[in-house]
């Protein structure tokens, strides 16, 4: 470490070095992250006046199904008081509701007789003003109050002005419905300990603050919040900040209820506010001062399944307050999983709250992806403290500044847990995080940090500003394609498109400023940039041998695709042959990605990406092999498949390519699959690569799926490996008899069942040979119809089942799920080859459907003919090819 004088940080050349290659990394990062997460960036629109109350066009970058009015500039909160009372008491039937009463202190920033902020789904019956402040028991007369729906705006209209520069406070007394649908303040109902309970949660982003309590709902109107829950006292409230004070309360049928109030929040957008009332049990531990809760069902901590996300969570904060030079500004933090929430997870300041399948990890299945995915989760939830909560986005427009940073960090925070992951620098962060904490931010703002970082060295030259670079992909929707000739080293670029169904020229003047990493014959070269259209870089010119090759974006580091000209590709299809070890793995994988997504785009044909796959007896990665078999063997199409006659082509010539990688990995399932445990790719990978080898008809892999179904018969404690646990029991019960499927049908109905195990149950009793999952009288939840649908349509043998049960429950089916996702269903049966199936189809919509629906249903199946007949093209020329390439 350089000597530290005056105010300036000294290194040596070496450091220097290091510094240079870490901001190359950042930058590279940025670039795939604003790709990733930007969209065309507008400036926010401008507030509306007060007089402009009625529609507007509508706002930029709001999200999509949402009526996001800009509120007019006059009034900026400053502090909330709100209380929430939810009316939910265990064992009292719906309907269920909530009441409450908020106090909005604002600061006048221009005279007005018009408040105008946000309120949707709320009966506002009563609303005051009171002050100017600081004169107590001043107040200013509330003229009207009317509520505009469409706009999702409460109106006071007032007697006499607000003036600017003072103080006042709004007073709104509202009560509204509780919702089920998961957005605002809503009611879940589940079982626990086998008993029926509910619960009620919140979830605000992006902008349904407003359905819970009348707020200026956007993120960068931040205030302070004092929050009061009201609710039974078998239930504990739960809020952004700690609990300081418990009280009880009775009503006016003397009825008694428990009050919690809440610390004193600190500044934040209204989209953050949490609140949870529950019977949930949770496990604690304290890192640096900071009180770590996991709640979760009483089952599920009892269990141990909390165990893990607690065991981490502490270690990342810490991890993260370090890399960012910030410490956690809460005293509590609360991570609550919840039985059905929707949305993955919610990074609320102190009170996040996931889905039970991404924070609760079973002990027992010890080889999964589950802790990667739950550490992956945690880490991106905990990076939004910072990105999102501390340093808030202008408008929704950069959502990104959040998202992607989040993104970026959910790496490094799994890495430091899960060390599986290559850690990349942070510069510049910080100082952005410490200039905008508890404010708001621009993607301009982010950008001027990062330049003052790169102005501070010299060993990394940019072709042009930081801005100008980062705004070539966070300004435009998309990303490029790269042409590379060899033979003059020319790329050109342009945004990438469906060449078969839309017209290219659109698409002539997109241009982004693309940092191109690449190698030749094996040896890494300096990074180079194309920032025009086309450009000729003469050290990228090969020469007449065959061994001379060039490979764009090594190790997939920029974000877009490559096409090769065919000499190029011909030299790479012959290097893998004979050494495809000469190119890194995922430098392989991306390859094989770019040429199968390449393919689907009509860039090039599926005769040279097969060319490709020759090689793949020699390939030992799981995560490469995944990428041919979801292009080669898609899950789609497991179901139809079998009825092509490229079925047996294709059996042969990936078996053959498949065994060496299967035998290795069939035989540490067999003798030590615990040794798998830190084989993050066999985890991630290798159901789906045991579960196309059954599909594909390897014989071993049916045996192996039969004996293992037999153990876990033979002792019901017995468990299948996590990995393959899906596979083996629909394999155990196809390849078996009525005593397998019966088996399978007597664990589904067992109590302890989780929802993870009665969804794989109700796959492998859909691959019985007949499957008689939807013309059983077995009443299953309404809710795993359309699994049992997805499940069966999937399988070979089952189009003729679903249409027979679609056609006998469509009343029951439009009802429940509306009538188009049902003609959905339709249309996926007819993902066959089998043309009478069209035929029926037409005749059942005529006849059941009204008009207007006959329409979208004609346009649906016209849709899917064109599907079929595409695919029926594509599986002729792939067989073509396998044909003479079977015995190579």
């Amino acid at each position: 470490m350089g000597a530290r004088g005056g105010s300036g940080l000294y290194v040596g050349r070496g450091t220097a070095a290091l510094l240079a290659a870490l901001l190359l990394s950042l930058l590279v990062s940025l670039l795939v992250l604003a790709a990733l997460y930007g969209r065309c960036r507008q400036p926010p629109p401008p507030a509306r006046p007060a007089a402009a109350l009625g529609p507007d066009p509508g706002v930029p970058g709001a999200p999509m199904g949402f009526s996001l009015r800009r509120l007019p500039p006059h009034l900026l909160p400053l502090h909330y008081e709100l209380e929430l009372w939810p009316l939910v008491r265990p064992g009292e039937e719906e309907p269920f509701g909530f009441s409450g009463q908020v106090n909005i202190t604002v600061r006048c920033r221009q005279d007005t007789r018009t408040v105008v902020l946000h309120s949707v789904g709320l009966h506002s019956h009563r609303a005051a003003v009171r002050g100017p402040l600081p004169h107590a028991g001043a107040a200013v007369e509330v003229e009207g109050l009317r509520l505009e729906e469409e706009d999702e705006l409460a109106v006071l209209e007032l007697r006499e002005p607000l003036v600017a520069g003072r103080r006042y406070v709004l007073q709104l007394f509202f009560h509204g419905r509780l919702r089920e649908d998961r957005h605002g303040l809503f009611l879940i109902r589940y079982t626990d300990l086998g008993s029926s309970r509910m619960l009620v949660a919140s979830q605000m982003e992006p902008a349904h603050a407003r359905m819970v309590y009348p707020c200026f709902d956007e993120p960068e109107m931040k205030a302070t919040f004092d929050i009061r829950i009201i609710h039974d006292p078998s239930y504990v409230a739960l809020s952004n900040m700690p609990a300081i004070d418990v009280s009880e309360m009775k009503d006016e049928n003397g009825s008694l209820w428990s009050v919690t109030t809440f610390n004193t929040s600190l500044k934040m957008s209204t989209y953050l506010t949490a609140f949870v009332v529950c019977d949930l049990a949770y496990v604690n531990r304290t890192e640096r001062g900071n009180e770590i809760r996991i709640w979760a069902r009483k089952e599920a901590v009892k269990n141990g399944y909390v165990d893990y996300a607690l065991n981490i969570t502490g270690p990342i904060f810490s991890f993260l307050e370090d890399l960012l030079n910030i410490s956690y500004p809460l005293t509590k933090t609360d991570l609550i999983a919840l039985p059905y929430f929707g949305e993955g997870a919610m990074e609320n300041w102190g009170l996040l709250i996931f889905e039970e399948e991404t924070l609760l990890y079973l002990p027992s299945d010890k080889v999964s992806d589950r802790k990667t995915a739950i550490a992956l989760i945690v880490s991106h939830e905990l990076a939004h403290q910072w990105f999102g909560n501390l340093v808030t986005m202008t408008w929704w427009n950069e959502l990104w500044l959040k998202e992607g940073l989040a993104s970026y960090l959910e790496n490094l925070g799994t890495t430091f847990v899960e060390p599986k992951i290559s850690l990349v620098s942070t510069s510049g962060y910080w100082s952005y995080l410490k200039e905008f904490a508890f404010s708001n931010a621009n993607q301009d703002d982010l950008w001027t940090h990062v330049q003052l970082v790169v102005d501070a060295q010299d060993e990394v030259q940019l072709p042009a500003s930081v801005k100008k670079i980062m705004d070539s992909w966070t300004c435009q929707s998309g990303f490029p394609v790269l042409t590379f000739n060899i033979t003059t080293g020319t790329i050109s670029q342009e945004k990438i498109h469906n060449k078969k169904r839309e017209n290219s020229t659109d698409f002539y003047n997109n241009t982004w400023i693309v940092p191109i990493s690449w190698m030749r014959n094996g040896s890494s070269q300096p990074l180079m940039w194309l920032d025009n259209s086309s450009k000729v870089f003469p050290e990228m010119q090969v020469s007449e041998s065959e061994y001379d090759w060039i490979l764009l974006n090594v190790n997939l580091s920029g974000y877009y695709r490559v096409k090769y000209d065919q000499l190029n590709l011909k030299r790479l299809v012959h290097l893998l042959e004979n050494d495809p070890k000469a190119i890194p793995a995922v430098s392989r994988f991306q390859l094989l990605d770019d040429v199968f997504a390449l393919r689907k785009s009509g860039y090039i044909e599926i005769e040279a990406a097969l060319e490709l796959t020759k090689y793949l007896a020699r390939e030992d990665e799981l995560f490469i092999w995944n990428v041919v078999l979801v292009n080669l063997v898609p899950d789609s199409m497991d179901g139809t498949l079998k009825n092509y006659e490229v079925y047996p082509l294709l059996k042969k010539y990936l078996l053959k390519r498949m065994l060496p990688i299967y035998r290795y990995y069939a035989g540490f399932i067999r003798k030590n699959v615990d040794a798998l445990e830190d084989d993050y790719f066999a985890q991630v990978h290798l159901g789906n690569f045991f579960a196309k080898a059954c599909w594909l008809g390897l014989q071993d892999c049916l045996d192996l799926s039969s004996e293992l179904y037999t153990k876990w018969m033979d002792n019901p404690d017995y468990k299948i490996p996590f990995l393959i646990r899906r596979t083996v029991c629909c394999y155990g019960v196809a390849v078996g008899s009525d005593k397998e499927l019966d088996f399978a049908w007597e664990m589904y109905k067992h109590n302890d069942s989780t929802k993870e195990d009665k969804d794989i149950l109700l796959f492998a009793m859909s691959c019985a040979k007949e499957s008689w999952l939807l013309h059983s009288d077995t009443q299953f939840s309404s809710r795993y119809i359309a699994n049992i649908l997805d499940y069966v349509l999937s399988k070979d043998i089952g189009h003729r089942i679903a249409w027979e049960f679609v056609t006998e429950n469509w009343s029951f089916l439009s009802e429940r799920y509306g009538n188009q996702p049902v003609m959905i269903y339709f249309c996926e049966m007819t993902s066959t080859n089998l043309m009478h199936l069209f035929i029926q189809l037409q005749v059942f919509y005529n006849n059941t459907l009204e008009e207007d629906e006959r329409e979208t249903a004609t346009l649906l199946l016209e849709s899917a003919k064109t599907e079929n007949m595409e695919r029926k093209e594509f599986l002729t020329r792939v067989a073509d090819w396998l044909e003479k390439n079977t015995d190579d």
